[in-house]
Order: structure tokens, then C-alpha cells, then sequence
């Protein structure tokens, strides 16, 4: 599959503000900003071609919100994939999207900073993510999350966070123990979902990333 036929695919997903969902706004405690198809079929294309990661492998999706990049993955071949997020309503679009696209994905509905995920240690291949950036309500909480993923993904995690926290991500991977790899420069273009938001849309440098843990067997 071409990227741009994936790309394209990912154009029915649904997302908050779905007419057939029938469900209120996205909840800005959560910072739920949608991932766009096009960032969503650039992070999963590139982490399956060009890494090996995802055909065939247990994905996991950390906030999976409203379930593209679950969707992605098993499009591109996920032998097993799972989404956890803490916002019910999300999980009901993200099951109805699965529905329709007819792949098979289980949701879990936790509060993903302070699950243990024991039922999950060992289990998952591969995390994706696009945790909230943590700049509202909840600061920290990009990180927080990121350590939950290397902590539980058996190989990588892949990532998207400000390009302006680069310095500071690339410091704690080290004290993680894992690679760090700035895969792309991407631009998150966040529309004018909240009834806060002053301008039609605002465009965010971000950095898709990924993580590997380090073989210290040898």
C-alpha cells in the first residue's frame, strides 16, 4: 500500500465532533486534538516501512482517542492491536470507526497516568502515540505518559511532542536507557475546536519520534 492510499482511507475516520457519534464537543481536560489523516498515515507508514514495526506486531495506542492510529496500524497489517484512553466517549466513536472500517481492535478505558498495565508488560510490541502536549491542564503529562510506553513497549514507542521540548525529551531518554531518534519535522495544524481558541487555526512545529530500548544483553 502507498502512503497516500493509506492516507486517503483514513479520510472516513470520525473524529469528536462526529454527527453520527451525537456527541458533544472534544473535552479540553483531555486535550483532545484529533491526529490528522496526514500525520496519522506518515507516523504508521514510516514505522512499518522504514522500521519494521507494525506488520505483524502487538500495537498499542496510548490515548487513542477517537482510534486513527489503531485503525492505521491494522490496515498496514497489526498482527494485535489495542487502544487505551480515559475518555469513554472516545472510545465509543473509536469503536465505531472500527466497526465501519472492520478491524479488529480492543479499547480499554483507563486513566493511562496512573494504570499499571501489568496485564500488558511483555505483551506489546510497539506503543504509538499523541499524548496531549501537556500546556493546559495537566503540564507534564506528555512525559508522564511517554515513560508509561517505554516502560511496557517490548521494542519501540513512536511519538509526536513540541519541537520546542526536543532538548529535554533527548536528556530523559538517556536516563531511560533508550535511543532516541527524531524521525520527522511535522507541522500539527490544531483548528479552532474550544470555545477559548481566538484564531481559525494554529500550526505547531512538532516532532514525530521514536524510542528504542537498548540491547544491554551482549
Amino acid at each position: 500500500m502507498k502512503l497516500k492510499e493509506l492516507e486517503s482511507i483514513l479520510q472516513d475516520c470520525d473524529v469528536f465532533e462526529s454527527e453520527r457519534a451525537k456527541l458533544d464537543e472534544p473535552k479540553i481536560e483531555f486535550e483532545q486534538y484529533p491526529t490528522t489523516p496526514h500525520l496519522a498515515a506518515r507516523m504508521l507508514y514510516t514505522a512499518d516501512t522504514v522500521y519494521d514495526d507494525i506488520e505483524d506486531k502487538a500495537v498499542g495506542d496510548f490515548g487513542s482517542g477517537c482510534g486513527i492510529l489503531s485503525i492505521a496500524a491494522n490496515i498496514l497489517g497489526a498482527g494485535y492491536s489495542v487502544g487505551f484512553d480515559i475518555d469513554p466517549d472516545a472510545i465509543k466513536i473509536a469503536q465505531e470507526n472500527s466497526d465501519s472500517f472492520d478491524v479488529n481492535i480492543d479499547f480499554v478505558n483507563t486513566d493511562l497516568s496512573v494504570a499499571t498495565l501489568d496485564g500488558f508488560q511483555g505483551k506489546l510490541d510497539t506503543i504509538i502515540m499523541n499524548p496531549p502536549f501537556g500546556t493546559k491542564n495537566n503540564k507534564g503529562v506528555d512525559m508522564v505518559l511517554l515513560k508509561k510506553a517505554i516502560d511496557i513497549a517490548g521494542t519501540s514507542v513512536y511519538s509526536l511532542h513540541k519541537t520546542s521540548t526536543r532538548e529535554h525529551i533527548e536528556k530523559k531518554a538517556k536516563e531511560w536507557g533508550v535511543t532516541f531518534e527524531v524521525v520527522a519535522e511535522l507541522k500539527f495544524d490544531v483548528p479552532m475546536m474550544y470555545k477559548f481558541h481566538k484564531k481559525k487555526n494554529v500550526v505547531i512545529a512538532v516532532d514525530f519520534l521514536r524510542f528504542e530500548k537498548i540491547d544491554n544483553t551482549e
